[in-house]
């Protein structure tokens, strides 16, 4: 949900705050004068937003009819999420997850090492 807006020079995004679920999010094009620079200018996301939501697959659905490109497609994992990878087309990184089932600490141990081995 869009909270505010403030618009620049044609096509520019000053500032603007976006709620998700519970959550705000603040947002700026690029800026270089400023020193606000984004993930392309940077050659790549440094960070990835973690979205939890009620429904991963229809988030992930909209993402991608907006413009976002897979880079990890939904599946059900061994820590108990449903969750999949996006990056939206101005280069962010974004997980979106809908928590799926409990995992005890003995199992989440045994399935990240034979993961990772």
């Amino acid at each position: 949900v869009e909270m505010c807006r403030v618009d620049g020079a044609p096509g520019k995004l000053i500032h603007a705050a976006i709620r998700i679920g519970d959550s705000m999010v603040m947002l700026t094009d690029e800026m270089p004068n400023c020193g606000a620079l984004g993930p392309k200018a940077r050659g790549g996301a440094s960070v990835t937003i973690h979205l939890q939501v009620p429904d991963v697959d229809a988030m992930f659905a909209k993402a991608v009819a907006a413009g976002a490109t897979v880079t990890m497609p939904v599946a059900d994992m061994f820590w108990g999420d449903r969750y999949g990878q996006i990056v939206d087309p101005f280069g962010h990184s974004w997980a979106i997850a809908t928590h799926v089932r409990d995992v005890g600490m003995e199992e989440l141990k045994d399935a990240a090492k034979k993961m990772f081995s």
